[in-house]
């Protein structure tokens, strides 16, 4: 029978690996929570249009990568090719726009888009967000990056690098739209054919582009920074002036327009050299006019995502070793009485919160101290038929191979008393 395997694009994540990813996302969390943010779990699947509406229609995303599928009864419905649109719209149903207080959520799971697998690109990804509703104030925006950023520096990630670009307002995209594809339009032979594409329906998008010969034929393209308002030029200098005040070092990338259409304003992404081509480790913006254009009030709203994938092939193995959980105590039980009592100790350790497993296919003392040899267990208790007889057991450091007896009728009072120092 032929073993079925994964999809291609997806991957899974094994025992060996999780005490990283658990490391990264308790690392998120606490610095979330030390900034005011509460978690929020959203469906993996949502209305197709929700992400048409939000991400636009004309996309990358809703062209070509989402996975999107018909419900029994004809509705489309797509999987979640990121982690905004859900909250906004979570946001919306719940009225949360009502709180006296500003919302602000994290998250953390699954997204799916349909693209060329590639180290830290998957089709099944995950995502560590966060989402800030009601405060149309730069601090807002400084505030997100910060934590962005001390996220990624407590993880110890080499070469970090903060972009930072200001899209202004929609009215000044208009202004600069014509300008950018007149340009375009002069140097079309040399742009790739995703970017020809682009020009009629998002010509912005051409100056991202990661293509070298792109890159190279939009050098002399206008500014978007030349068409932006007073207005937006000055909440750009305080955004930036915040992050001058918290000792954030920055780089200004006026070729940062990242692929969502939602963003306005601040757009900024965290980049580290020691990826490669995809080197971004962190991305977001600013987005005011998605929870109205979603079917909520005006609310002004800034955020960012972070991919795990990423940052766990950047994560120093020596941060998250120290923090895997060794087995504390392997319980050899053998013998007729042995194993009887063995199954009865593991019951009784874990009960009073003590780690405990055994190997119920070892049916020797030798069997079971090589598997606790293997397993890197602090302590063995053995339990033998003598050992029962004489109601004890015998606890062995497996480092220094010491042993003391412990009373079966007292043994997670006892044996807490030994392990106390682990």
């Amino acid at each position: 029978m032929e073993i079925i395997k994964a999809i291609r694009g997806v991957k899974d994540i094994l025992p060996e690996e999780t005490s990283k990813w658990r490391f990264i996302e308790e690392t998120a969390r606490r610095w979330a929570s030390l900034y005011g943010f509460q978690e929020i779990r959203v469906p993996i699947f949502e209305m197709t249009a929700l992400f048409a509406r939000s991400i636009g229609a004309s996309t990358d995303i809703v062209e070509k990568e989402m996975y999107t599928f018909q419900d029994r009864d004809g509705t489309s419905l797509t999987l979640r090719p990121e982690g905004t649109a859900g909250t906004v719209r979570a946001y919306i149903e719940h009225h949360r726009a009502a709180q006296p207080t500003p919302q602000k959520f994290f998250y953390t799971g699954p997204m799916f888009r349909h693209e060329r697998p590639q180290a830290g690109r998957l089709r099944q990804f995950h995502q560590f967000g966060v989402e800030s509703f009601g405060m149309a104030d730069p601090r807002a925006d400084a505030e997100v990056i910060a934590l962005l950023w001390h996220i990624l520096h407590d993880l110890s990630l080499p070469a970090l690098a903060l972009e930072i670009n200001n899209l202004g307002s929609v009215e000044d995209r208009a202004s600069y739209r014509p300008s950018l594809i007149e340009y375009l339009r002069t140097v079309v032979e040399r742009l790739c054919a995703n970017c020809q594409r682009r020009i009629t329906t998002n010509p912005l998008r051409v100056l991202d582009c990661k293509v070298a010969s792109c890159q190279e034929a939009t050098q002399s393209a206008p500014r978007l920074n030349h068409y932006l308002s007073e207005k937006s030029h000055c909440y750009f200098s305080a955004v930036l002036k915040g992050l001058d005040d918290l000792h954030i070092p920055y780089q200004l990338n006026h070729r940062l327009v990242r692929g969502l259409d939602y963003y306005c304003l601040t757009t900024f992404e965290v980049t580290s050299t020691a990826l490669g081509a995809q080197n971004a480790v962190g991305a977001g913006g600013r987005y005011d006019g998605l929870v109205e254009a979603l079917g909520g009030p005006p609310t002004p709203a800034v955020g960012f995502a972070m991919g795990l994938e990423r940052i766990a092939l950047l994560v120093p193995e020596k941060l998250f070793s120290s923090s895997v959980q060794r087995v504390l105590v392997y319980v050899a039980g053998f013998g007729s009485s042995g194993t009887a009592a063995g199954f009865s100790a593991l019951d009784d350790l874990r009960r009073g919160g003590i780690s405990a497993v055994s190997d119920f296919r070892a049916t020797s003392l030798k069997a079971h101290l090589r598997q606790a040899d293997r397993l890197a267990a602090h302590f063995t208790l053995i339990l033998g038929d003598d050992e029962v007889a004489a109601g004890v057991g015998i606890l062995r450091n497996m480092d220094t191979k010491t042993q003391h007896s412990v009373s079966l009728a007292s043994l997670r009072q006892d044996v807490s008393a030994l392990i106390a120092p682990c």
